[in-house]
């Protein structure tokens, strides 16, 4: 009996040391992540804040058991398929992307190293992925409502000028899949409230000025679409500057409202992407980007800027700052 238990002892041993060993190995596996940014790391500080603290969240910690590979393509969209490439000759773990042109250019540069966006628009419509359960392929990720929260930036916009009759979309032409999807949205909600919408296009943050004098000209307000270039703090404060000088009402994103725009409506990105960081967290414990359904946000935020209303001499109705999840005296 004693030599059975013996060899059982023995048996058990065998099977598991080389498992005690792999355990061993991950625990000390400096694992390195590939990160393509769409703007600058300066636009996006918070949001890469919300990146690093959803990794500590679950354990990663740089210097000591993850490395991050940045790689930013400064607003030139043309640029990113060459960054793509690069971050994939790293022979990176996992590659954390944003936008639908970052996660397009990561689809196209590799098949095999998992994807995972911190955020995207659409990614089904825009071909990203084949469907928010079951994306497949090698990307997950986390997207939001885009269509739906552009469209309704414009109704808020009615709510607030009841005699709002034009607005404008201020977009980006270099990125022509988020161009199409909001200007439609926002054409069909104006249909509907009677609002006539145009598309206010600029390349780059320097042509913010000429592009508001045109539109203190010819329109009502300036709707703020969740454009990469746009979407950082850095982007909203120039935008809600240029805004301010022009007398111009404009809603956007919520960070949108907090850098002085006049309302922010959306979802919080720099939590978005923490909350993003579990999906890599499990893709480098085995599970594959096709397992795991893109995530989506189930609470959007109301914030207006009071202060930036009486600079505009606008009247905001009771009945929308009830509403409101924040006020900004």
């Amino acid at each position: 009996m004693r030599l059975i238990g013996l060899a059982v002892v023995l048996i058990v041993s065998l099977i598991l040391a080389p498992l005690a060993v792999d355990a061993q190995r991950q625990a000390g596996k400096v694992y390195r992540i590939g990160f393509l940014g769409v703007a600058t790391a300066a636009l996006y500080e918070r949001q890469i804040e919300g990146l690093r603290v959803g990794l500590r969240e679950h354990g990663y910690i740089e210097g000591r058991n993850v490395t991050i590979e940045f790689r930013w393509a400064e607003g030139r969209y043309d640029r990113l398929p060459e960054l793509a490439a690069e971050i994939v000759r790293l022979n990176v773990d996992v590659i954390i992307t944003h936008g639908t042109l970052g996660s397009l250019a990561c689809k196209q540069a590799t098949s095999t190293i998992p994807i995972v966006m911190a955020i995207a628009g659409n990614p089904v419509e825009t071909g990203v992925v084949t469907s928010l359960a079951r994306p497949g392929g090698n990307i997950t990720g986390s997207s939001f409502l885009y269509q739906e929260v552009n469209a309704k930036r414009v109704d808020l916009l009615k709510a607030t000028i009841p005699s709002l009759a034009r607005v404008d979309v201020l977009v980006n032409p270099d990125n022509p899949p988020a161009l199409v999807v909001a200007v439609r949205a926002i054409e069909q909600m104006g249909q509907a409230l009677n609002v006539k919408v145009r598309p206010l296009e600029v390349r780059s943050l320097d042509e913010l000025d000429a592009a508001f004098q045109v539109a203190r000209a010819q329109t009502d307000a300036v709707v703020v679409t969740d454009e990469a270039l746009f979407a950082g703090r850095g982007g909203a404060k120039r935008i809600a500057d240029v805004a301010m000088r022009n007398r111009m009402p404009t809603i956007g994103f919520t960070e949108f409202a907090e850098a002085g725009g006049l309302i922010g409506y959306g979802v919080d990105f720099p939590d978005i992407w923490r909350q993003s960081m579990a999906l890599v967290d499990k893709i480098l414990k085995g599970t594959k980007p096709a397992d795991l359904p893109i995530q989506q946000p189930t609470r959007f935020e109301l914030i207006i800027n009071l202060k930036t209303a009486k600079a505009l001499g606008l009247t905001i109705p009771q009945t929308l700052l009830v509403r409101a999840d924040h006020v900004i005296q």
